[in-house]
């Protein structure tokens, strides 16, 4: 076993803040929706589907803060206020494409799982 597939529960415990808020219902929709390019926050707000104005806030400061967002002010009247991801951010989005992607690929097969559970409880 090499020292990076040795079970360290510190360490797992940092993986897992980490994992938190990338799994957050927010996260991923808005990494992915900026990997087309930078956006305004009203322009961000009508592509994802459902965000509240003050989630997309929260979301937004807290992917700025781990590096996979930028803001940028620029200095118009009002001010301009644009979202672009970082090269830590494409990577991100990438690797949600490609999660959402297996979703598509696979979702014929987890609603016949589903189904067939949910048969096998109900006879129980």
């Amino acid at each position: 076993m090499t020292a990076s597939t040795t079970h360290n529960p510190a360490r797992c415990q940092e993986v897992a803040r980490h994992l938190e808020w990338i799994g957050d219902r927010w996260t991923l929709p808005v990494v992915v929706v900026l990997a087309s390019g930078t956006l305004r926050f009203n322009e961000l707000r009508r592509a994802v589907a459902g965000i509240s104005q003050q989630m997309l806030t929260r979301t937004l400061r807290r992917l700025e803060r781990d590096g996979v967002v930028t803001r940028t002010v620029r200095p118009t009247v009002p001010p301009m206020v644009e979202y672009a991801l970082t090269p830590l951010g494409h990577s991100l989005a990438a690797l949600g494409q490609d999660l959402g992607r297996w979703v598509v690929d696979q979702e014929a097969a987890i609603h016949a799982s589903q189904a067939a559970f949910d048969a096998r409880e109900a006879s129980e």
